[in-house]
């Protein structure tokens, strides 16, 4: 029993001393701001690659389905009423010009 409780008591000295020596590593600082910035360059181009063929085009083409119904349904109100509500069509139109044109200067606002 001697022997057993003696090889414990060495075992937790020595890894009460050697955890500080190879922890030591683990808790160095470092330039986080740097780390992120490289990271973001790194990954950038794929970003940009990524959103410009696919983002932005499922944007557009569901925004040109919703102003094509829009002005569908604006019309048949029209052909019912007699009044053409032009407002949300012009507000799709703007909406659908504005993401079709915002891979010219979105990247450099970022």
């Amino acid at each position: 029993m001697r022997k057993r409780w003696k090889k414990f008591l060495l075992c937790t000295v020595f890894a009460v001393l050697l955890v500080p020596v190879l922890a030591a590593p683990a808790m160095a600082t470092g330039d986080v701001a740097g780390a992120i910035q490289s990271t973001w360059t790194t990954a950038q181009g794929q970003i940009r690659t990524v959103v410009d063929n696919v983002v932005f085009p499922v944007i557009d083409m569901i925004l040109a389905i919703l102003f094509f119904v829009k002005l569908g349904t604006a019309y048949f109100d029209y052909k019912k009423h007699g009044q053409f509500e032009f407002t949300a069509p012009a507000i799709l139109f703007a909406c659908l010009i504005f993401m079709m044109t915002a891979p010219l200067y979105i990247w450099t606002i970022l």
